[in-house]
């Protein structure tokens, strides 16, 4: 079982329980669930260099990014930095994260934020929504193209965006349905953790040009960006790099100080 097969196993019996423990009808209840969605694509359209950023403690292949890290103080910090977004990993298991990180970022920026965590369920997305996010990720390497045409549909009903993970050319072709937003080519071999820029260049060209391309994991400087720009990519999702150092507000600021 491979790290992704291992997620996905738990992550349906943790949303078995949060469906018990709060059912759909009690999530349709709360305000966010009515708020109208802040947009990820236009922000990234509109502001270059199209910085997503992210907060998050820990990862699969990094235990301690940055365990006591404060996600307002962070968050309002990126926002000052001029991020165009920001994703927050909500998934406790495995990253460190909880939905009350969602719920304190939307209570601190005006910013679009995506919900980064493991989708499996259609519960997860009406959570999403309720919870105050913009966006959601749809991960192609552990969902089937019927659960993702059925989710995003669903998303794109509640008026959430969506941000579509690939990794090779198979799972970009399988998936390219018009409830998606934007398409994330993941530079992290999710089943090897292996990472490489070549990977966000390959498929670069297979991608059509309706759905906003976004290079995720693996960019650490900003010749980087620069590269992958002439690529045809405008948003570039970047966590660990700012989230290791002292001050990833701060950090955050520099490089996309750099950019400009």
């Amino acid at each position: 079982m491979n790290i992704l097969e291992k997620i996905a196993a738990h992550k349906k019996q943790e949303v078995a329980i949060s469906k018990e423990e709060v059912p759909v009808e009690s999530l349709e209840l709360l305000p966010h669930y009515h708020r109208k969605c802040l947009s990820l694509r236009e922000n990234l359209q509109k502001v270059q260099p199209g910085i997503i950023t992210e907060f998050k403690r820990r990862s699969p292949s990094h235990p301690e990014i940055n365990l006591t890290a404060d996600v307002e103080k962070i968050t309002a910090a990126y926002e000052a930095a001029g991020a165009s977004g920001i994703s927050v990993l909500t998934d406790e298991e495995f990253f460190g994260g909880s939905l009350d990180d969602l719920a304190l970022a939307r209570e601190t920026v005006k910013l679009p934020l995506l919900r980064k965590d493991f989708v499996v369920d259609e519960y997860q997305i009406i959570e999403a929504k309720a919870m105050g996010a913009d966006v959601i990720l749809l991960i192609a390497a552990m969902l089937k193209p019927s659960e993702i045409r059925q989710f995003s549909a669903l998303a794109k009903k509640l008026g959430l965006e969506v941000l579509l993970e690939v990794h090779n050319e198979e799972e970009l072709k399988n998936n390219l349905f018009d409830t998606v937003d934007l398409i994330g080519v993941n530079n992290r071999n999710l089943k090897t953790f292996e990472v490489d820029l070549q990977f966000s260049k390959d498929l670069a060209e297979k991608i059509p040009g309706e759905y906003l391309k976004v290079s995720e994991s693996g960019i650490s400087d900003t010749a980087a960006i620069r590269e992958l720009q002439k690529y045809g990519f405008q948003g570039f999702l970047i966590g660990g790099n700012f989230m290791k150092t002292e001050d990833p507000g701060k950090s955050a600021a520099e490089f996309i100080k750099e950019l400009i």
